[in-house]
């Protein structure tokens, strides 16, 4: 594979997609939509690919740094059994990393500045008291600075959170609660307790996948210094708190009788069960699963 395409880790991206998925499909569902308003329905659309772009655009601009930061720190130096990325293998240089960095971070700014002005300029209001666009705008703009930076530092520079146990915890900020909430006010400009919590539930399978990379690596992490919270809890009691997530998310769907989540309940039993019988590398096969299922609980989870 080409070392830059590689380094872009295209499996991960579907993931990425799965609150904005699950934040515009409630929205769409309860807007209402009439034949004198397909201009608002062509906005709508707009906003929803733009929304996707920003996204995209993140976790490619994640993954590059977090595979420069490991490179910088040595993490990955001596992992076995794992194809190198393009920076590990030498395909890459640090120099080259770091414009493609530069060019993910343009990227997610053009998107981002694209959507913002989009929801919040080009489409009118749906009744009710409405925040100021320019508060909204600045507001979004924030949250995208903040998106980008928590992006980068997750395993870059001198203070990265994803060495000292909070990997989890950006994860389930960014890609299930703000990409959740973010992608439902963004079309409808309001929010609701029922898509809050439907948010924390698409964000636990997404810290899933983070917790399942984290017990594959555990022991090459606490060997470079990483402290993960799958390492904090040891490989047992990591293994309990990623059931623990999926559960808690049909669990949370099935609370808003989103009941259709409930058929993902056997394959994701199916998993569990492979995760306490399985270590290393083997882990590597659940996690194509566990991201594609979790964009299939986004997509059952409207209903």
């Amino acid at each position: 594979m080409n070392p830059y395409i590689q380094s872009l880790r295209p499996r991960t991206l579907p993931l990425s997609m799965s609150g904005i998925i699950l934040g515009s499909g409630l929205a769409f569902t309860e807007l209402p939509i009439t034949n004198d308003d397909s201009h608002i329905t062509v906005v709508q659309w707009v906003i929803f690919i733009l929304a996707i772009l920003t996204t995209l655009s993140l976790q490619i601009l994640s993954n590059l740094s977090n595979e420069l930061g490991d490179a910088l720190k040595g993490t990955d130096a001596d992992q076995q059994g794992r194809a190198a990325y393009g920076l590990q293998s030498g395909a890459i240089t640090q120099q080259q990393m770091k414009r493609m960095i530069a060019l993910f971070i343009g990227l997610s700014v053009l998107f981002g500045t694209a959507l913002v002005f989009t929801a919040f300029w080009c489409q009118p209001s749906t009744g009710g008291y409405q925040p100021s666009a320019v508060y909204n705008t600045l507001v979004f703009l924030g949250l995208g600075l903040l998106a980008i930076i928590g992006a980068m530092t997750y395993t870059l520079g001198k203070h990265s959170y994803g060495y000292i146990g909070l990997g989890d915890l950006g994860v389930f900020v960014f890609f299930g609660l703000l990409s959740t909430l973010g992608a439902y006010y963004l079309q409808t400009k309001a929010l609701t307790m029922e898509v809050c919590l439907l948010g924390a539930a698409i964000g636990f399978p997404c810290v899933g996948v983070l917790n399942l990379n984290n017990i594959r690596d555990m022991d090459n992490d606490r060997l470079h210094g990483k402290r993960t919270f799958a390492s904090l809890l040891g490989k047992t009691g990591a293994k309990i708190y990623h059931c623990c997530l999926l559960v808690a998310c049909i669990a949370l769907f099935c609370v808003f009788r989103h009941w259709w989540v409930l058929a993902i309940s056997p394959l994701w039993i199916w998993h569990i069960w492979y995760i306490f019988r399985h270590e290393g590398h083997d882990l590597d096969l659940q996690m194509p699963v566990l991201m594609f299922t979790t964009i299939i609980v986004a997509c059952l989870g409207i209903w």
